[in-house]
Formats: structure tokens, C-alpha cells, sequence
């Protein structure tokens, strides 16, 4: 390559720019290729380079690029980056009951996590990750835990496929952003508690993504998917569920941030999501007494949080967020027992070394506002008796009210602690006036890398 300049000192350093590139596609796992397009971009507007300087080393980067990742990653030519990821957490658990009929548990668990992404040419990604998991008592594994009981005398356990998708991520302009997704894949809704979907849930099906962002401090962003629920061998009427949202986050000042969202969604075919046809994991939603669903799930949510950030609090490294939050659904497919609704507030914010929060949140979820299934899983209460069409015993899901409290903190950047305690109770307890109160206590470890 052979760059003319009108300053003696620039080709020397477009040769500099080029070798610490090149180095640093040969010596790191995963390429930051963008960080090498803004230093590119900063000496175009500093007058150090031309634009056509910056773009012939681009152009040169790009090729020294793939010869050298090839070689020595031994990838095809196409693949431009792979990231290896996971966790692993443990935990202790124990349930505290109001009934003194039912007897208190105590158990430890943990969950395991290993995945890759695979970033290849013309903007696609491939994704895969294993993870630990448990069966219920039909066989089926916990579609929203990768949780995983120490017990049965150190028996082997097993591993299954958590993540395996494709993405294509074709706009990318700066103020326009779009992907596509299909497969099973991370969870492309954002919202501000678990009220709707726990945070291990994996769906299966398609989802498009649409943000658009006119400056640096406000964006909108537009969701569209598809789930696939269950697949039948003699039925054609297959159970899937059908969401969008819209959302839009904005920064007012180095203070101040705020967010709005507002979801719709439609169930189809809910007859066939009988208990012996799925992992039966919720309970809450109103059944006849074959265990088929009474209501169906039409339910629009919206919610809202603002977040104001202190310069400074003790015992806390860097600023300090103090962030609020509600959230409310609402299902007219449901004549009554349709609604839920959360509020919360959220002191600091862990995951980095030295950091720390502390939050509160009280949630209500009547028993048809939602499919029981997709709820939070560890926020469940006591059913002394077993309700129509269900089982008795503590369980998950909707028809449950409460409160949640958690304290994290990060003494290392891969490391965190967390106790988090539920206090709960169901909304129409089985049988009427029976003691349904729980607590749930939590503490964990989690590495991560």
C-alpha cells in the first residue's frame, strides 16, 4: 500500500496505525474492529489523515484481518470473531412456610452456563450455549431455570441446549439499527422487573429488531417475535404466542435518564397447553379438571422508570443511580383476576469491582393476567390444598402477591454475592383462609467470565 501525504510525519504514522492493528488482530481472541474505525475516524477529523488515507487502511486492515485470524484460529475466512462465555453459580435455598402442616426445605443448587458466539461476514452471528437444568416429574426440563438440586447421592447430571440461533443484522447507520433472530434465543423484550418473563427464559421462534436513535441520548426501539409453545404430531392448531413492544429510553442530563415501554400480545390455540402437554413447572392460571387452560392471554403492558445518578455516596466507587420503576398488565381475554402489577427501587449497581445495590419491589399477579408459565420462578406461595386441575404444595407463577428484597456486591469484577429474600402469599388461596405465606431465602455466587 502506498499512501502520498503532504506532511512527512503522517505516512509514518498510518504505517503505526496499521502494524497496532494488525497486532492486535493477531494477539487478542476477540477483534474490537470498531475501536480501530473510531481512532481511524478521530485522525480524519484531527487532519492527521485524509478520508481516502482512512479508508485505503481500513481496506488493508480488513485483509491483513482475515489472513491472520484464519491462521491462527483456524477458522474459515468468513468467520471475523469468537467469543466463548459463562457462568457459574451456586446457591442455597430455603423455604419457610405459615402452614404448619407443610415442612420447611432447605436445599443448595447451582447453575451452569457455557455458550459461544460466532460473529461472521455480512453481518451475521450464530449463537450456541449449553446450560444445567432439571426434570419434572414427567420428564420435561424447566423451560425458565437452569437450576439445578445437589441430591441423589452425587448422580450424574444433565446438560442441555439453552441457546442455538442465527442473527442478521443488516442496518446498522449510526441512527438506524435492525436485526432478525431465529431459533432459540435470548429474550429480545426489555422490561423492568420479571413480572412477564423470568430472566432464564429462552424462547423459541423469531424476532426482528427496529432501533432508531436521532441523537446519542434518546432511542426508540421496536420489537416484533413469534414463540413456538408446543408442537403437535396429530393437530395442525399448535400453540404459539405472538408479542411486540415499543420502547424509548432517554438521557436528560448526566443525572437524569427515564424510559417508557408498552407491549401487546396474543396467545393462539391455549387449549392444547394442557399440564401433561408441556413442562409443568407454574401453577396459578384457572383450569378445568383435565388441566386445561379456562382463560386465554391478550394482555397489554406498559411501564416506566426513572433514574436520577449522584455524583457520589460513601462506600460506593463512581456515581451512584437511584432508579424507580412500575409496571402494570392488563388481560381482556380474562373477565376477572386479570392484572398484575409491580413497583420498585433500586439503590447503586453491582457487576463492577467494589460496587454494590440494594433493592425493594412489591409485585401482584392475579391468576389469569398472564400464562403462568413465563412468570418469575422463584416467586411463588403455598398451596395447601391442591386448586382445580392443579397439584398442592408450593408453587410458581401467577395468583401470587409479595414482596422481594435483595442486596449484591461485586469484590471483584467477575465475582458477586447476593441474598435476596421473598415474602409471599397467594391472592385466592386453596383452600380459602389456609396459611399460603412463604418466605424464600436466596444466597449466591456467581462467577462469571
Amino acid at each position: 500500500m502506498n499512501i502520498t501525504t503532504k506532511s512527512s510525519k503522517r505516512p509514518c504514522l498510518a504505517g503505526l496505525i496499521l502494524a497496532g492493528a494488525v497486532g492486535a488482530i493477531l494477539f487478542s481472541p476477540v477483534v474490537t474492529a470498531q475501536s480501530v474505525d473510531a481512532l481511524l475516524d478521530k485522525l480524519v477529523e484531527k487532519g492527521v489523515l485524509t478520508v481516502k488515507e482512512a479508508n485505503q487502511l481500513r481496506e488493508e486492515a480488513d485483509k491483513n484481518f482475515t489472513t491472520a485470524y484464519s491462521a491462527k484460529s483456524g477458522m474459515p475466512e468468513w468467520v471475523t470473531a469468537f467469543k466463548i462465555n459463562g457462568d457459574l453459580r451456586g446457591r442455597y435455598e430455603g423455604f419457610f412456610y405459615d402452614d404448619d402442616a407443610t415442612v420447611d426445605r432447605h436445599r443448595f443448587r447451582y447453575r451452569a452456563r457455557l455458550g459461544f458466539t460466532a460473529a461472521l461476514k455480512d453481518d451475521f452471528e450464530v449463537g450456541l450455549r449449553l446450560g444445567s437444568g432439571e426434570l419434572d416429574a414427567s420428564g420435561m426440563i424447566d423451560p425458565i431455570s437452569n437450576n439445578q438440586t445437589l441430591k441423589d447421592d452425587a448422580s450424574k447430571k444433565g446438560i442441555f441446549i439453552d441457546l442455538a440461533y442465527g442473527k442478521w443484522s443488516p442496518i446498522h447507520t449510526g441512527e438506524w439499527n435492525g436485526s432478525m433472530t431465529l431459533g432459540k434465543m435470548e429474550n429480545p423484550f426489555i422490561f423492568p422487573s420479571t413480572l412477564m418473563f423470568d430472566r432464564d427464559y429462552t424462547p423459541e421462534g423469531a424476532a426482528i429488531e427496529l432501533a432508531y436513535s436521532p441523537v446519542v441520548e434518546h432511542s426508540i426501539k421496536l420489537v416484533g417475535a413469534g414463540y413456538i409453545l408446543d408442537e403437535l404430531s396429530g393437530d395442525s392448531n399448535d400453540p404459539y404466542v405472538l408479542g411486540a413492544q415499543l420502547r424509548w429510553t432517554g438521557t436528560w442530563t448526566r443525572h437524569v435518564g427515564s424510559a417508557l415501554g408498552v407491549s401487546g400480545w396474543a396467545m393462539a390455540n391455549k387449549d392444547q397447553l394442557v399440564n401433561s402437554g408441556v413442562p409443568n413447572f407454574g401453577k396459578g392460571n384457572t383450569r378445568d379438571e383435565t388441566g386445561r387452560l379456562a382463560r386465554s392471554f391478550n394482555p397489554v403492558q406498559v411501564d416506566g422508570s426513572f433514574t436520577y445518578t449522584m455524583d457520589s455516596v460513601p462506600m460506593y466507587s463512581g456515581p451512584f443511580p437511584i432508579s424507580l420503576f412500575g409496571e402494570y398488565l392488563n388481560n381482556p381475554a380474562a373477565p376477572r383476576k386479570n392484572d398484575g402489577w409491580a413497583v420498585g427501587i433500586v439503590f447503586g449497581k453491582s457487576g463492577k469491582k467494589g460496587l454494590w445495590d440494594i433493592s425493594y419491589q412489591y409485585r401482584f399477579l392475579a391468576a389469569d393476567a398472564w400464562y403462568e408459565e413465563f412468570t418469575e420462578s422463584d416467586f411463588g406461595a403455598n398451596y395447601v390444598a391442591a386448586p382445580v386441575g392443579g397439584s398442592r404444595g408450593y408453587g410458581s407463577g401467577t395468583n401470587v402477591r409479595g414482596h422481594i428484597v435483595r442486596g449484591q456486591f461485586s469484590p471483584y469484577d467477575h465475582l458477586i454475592f447476593a441474598v435476596t429474600y421473598f415474602l409471599t402469599e397467594l391472592i385466592e388461596e386453596t383452600p380459602d383462609s389456609s396459611d399460603s405465606g412463604t418466605g424464600r431465602l436466596q444466597v449466591d455466587a456467581t462467577l462469571k467470565f
